[in-house]
Order: C-alpha cells, then structure tokens, then sequence
C-alpha cells in the first residue's frame, strides 16, 4: 500500500506527494481544480502500472472534428477525455498558416520560436516557460552574465578537450531555473515536496504568483495578472495584444487545459500571436507530447485563465527586462 502525506500543488495539474524517500508524483483523482495527470515518476509507477494500465484501455468518448485538434486521449488514470472546444486549431494546419501569416500581433513569435525548447518532465512547464523568456531577452546581451549548466557536458569528456575549451554555452536551462537569487521564493528541493521548514507543509510545484516572484528574483520586470472579478475581459485582451505587439516583453498564461478540451490539469505556456480576424491566440504549449502548439479563441482562453488554482485563480504574467 502506497502511503503519504499528500498535498495539492501547481505542478501542471498535478497532485504532489512527500514520501519518506524522495518525492513522487501519483495522479489526482478528481476533476475539481486538477484533472490527472498523465504523468508518474519511477517510483509511483512501478507499483501503479498495471492498474493505470487497465483503466487506460477506456474508449474514448468524445471525437473532435477533422477541422480541429486532435481528440484528446483518455486520461492513463482513468476517466473520459475532455469533450473538444470548438474553434481550437492546431498549429501544423492549413488554418493555422493562414492566421499567423495575417497575424499582426506576432512580435514575440520569431524570438521565441528561436529559443523554444520542451519541459523536462510535466512539473516543469513554468521553469520552461520561463527558461525560453529568459534566453529569448537574454541570449543576445553580452552584458548580462547567464549561467553554464555543466550537466550539458559530462565531466569525463572534458579531459579530452583541448586546454581551455569550454564546450558549454552560457545561456539558461531548465537545471539552472532555481539558483542562489530565487531560494527567497521558492528553491528547487521545495518545488520537489521538501518543506521549508520542518514540520512545515509541503508546497510543490509552482503557482503563478512565485512564478513572477522568481522571475523578478532573475532581475526582470514581471507583472502578474489574476484574472479574477478585479480584471475584466476587455482589459486582459487589450493587454495580451499589447504585448504580443510590441518588441523585448512577452506573455506567459496560467490557464485550466480542460477548458480547451485538453487532458490535464493547470498549465503555463508562452503566447506567440493573436489573429484578429479569427480572435485567436496561439499558444507555445511547452508540452508537445499529446499536445501541440494551438489556436485558442480568446473569450475561450480568457475562461480558461478564470479557473481556481490552490489559493488564488489562474491569469497571466507579463515579462520584460528589468531596469539595472
């Protein structure tokens, strides 16, 4: 029998649980704020398997049209797919070469399109999300030192090298997200499950909120957005447009994936462009396994944003460099 001491968590919709050894994710099973996950670490599923195995063999219930997404496939822990949003369009269409080629709000795109790169497992789409934004500013200021992540090249390699060669470039990973400037918000170990003090409850995963808090701890300007009763749907539009119109700033969004009839839970991703004429935004999805880059209608991304997350709705951060 598994046994914990569970607690809910940002962790793209996942539920975290601290174990006496290291920490293991383990899917949530309910549709309230977090939908489950597809995602179980080694640990986890060496015991959970074959019941996860069983319950995926499900037939799906719902099929999306042939104009719109792919159906989402049922969840491996059970429970139907989400039903498809009408107006959602993949990237890779015929549609979706239309609107980004009209597109006016697509400053961001071309930047962050250069410097897009996957989450490393399904806790990390904000440290992804973010590690793009960063690089994205970044990559081109000689004047800002980045980190060099010494994972990239394994140590016994490097004897090989000729002296004084480095063969890693200085630039921000997912490895390097958490560092000395960000242990006032959050450090890696507790986005992992550990408690920041003992006795403490555990607080894994991360919430929009330290999100903008750890990107202000990386020397940026970030500015979040609750999308609760205090911010209108007129005004997180026009702010979103703004930003995709404009250079050096960008968006990133916190929103539910299930109101955008995805499987999953809460997500964060960066925004590309905004077609006016269809009303939509693209969305950069940091997760490309079972879910592609998307067209999305704003009043349906908007409603996405609306949803409850631990302790406080989901919305949207605003990021550009900070002053020095």
């Amino acid at each position: 029998m598994l046994t914990g001491t569970a607690s809910d968590s940002a962790v793209c919709g996942e539920r975290f649980v601290t174990w006496p050894a290291p920490p293991v994710y383990v899917p949530r099973m309910s549709t309230n704020r977090f939908a489950p996950s597809v995602f179980a670490c080694a640990l986890a599923l060496a015991t959970v398997l074959p019941w996860a195995t069983a319950r995926a063999q499900a037939p799906a219930s719902a099929t999306a049209p042939a104009a719109g997404p792919p159906p989402a496939g049922p969840s491996p822990f059970g429970g139907p797919p989400p039903a498809p949003v009408p107006g959602v369009i993949p990237f890779a269409s015929p549609e979706s070469m239309t609107r980004l080629s009209r597109a006016t709000a697509k400053v961001d795109f071309f930047h962050l399109a250069n410097h897009f790169e996957s989450q490393q497992n399904l806790g990390y789409c904000g440290p992804t999300s973010s590690t793009i934004v960063l690089n994205a500013l970044r990559a081109d200021d000689k004047t800002i030192a980045k980190p060099k992540d010494p994972g990239l090249f394994p140590a016994e390699y490097r004897k090989s090298l000729p002296p004084g060669l480095d063969p890693v470039f200085a630039r921000y990973t997912q490895s390097t997200f958490f560092d000395a400037q960000t242990t006032g918000v959050k450090t890696r170990d507790q986005f992992f499950g550990k408690p920041k003090a003992p006795g403490a409850k555990p607080s894994p995963g991360l919430e929009l909120r330290e999100l903008s808090q750890i990107l202000a701890a990386h020397g940026l300007a970030a500015e979040l957005r609750v999308a609760d009763d205090t911010l209108t749907d007129a005004v997180i539009k026009r702010e979103l447009i703004t930003n995709l119109s404009t250079p050096d700033d960008y968006a990133l969004v916190n929103y539910f994936r299930p109101a955008v009839g995805q499987s999953g839970g809460g997500h964060i991703s960066p925004l590309g462009a905004y077609d006016k004429k269809s009303d939509s935004f693209l969305i950069l999805d940091v997760n490309p396994n079972g879910h592609p880059w998307v067209w999305v209608p704003a009043a349906v991304l908007i409603k996405a944003m609306r949803t409850a997350d631990v302790n406080e709705n989901r919305g949207y951060v605003l990021v550009r460099e900070g002053a020095r």
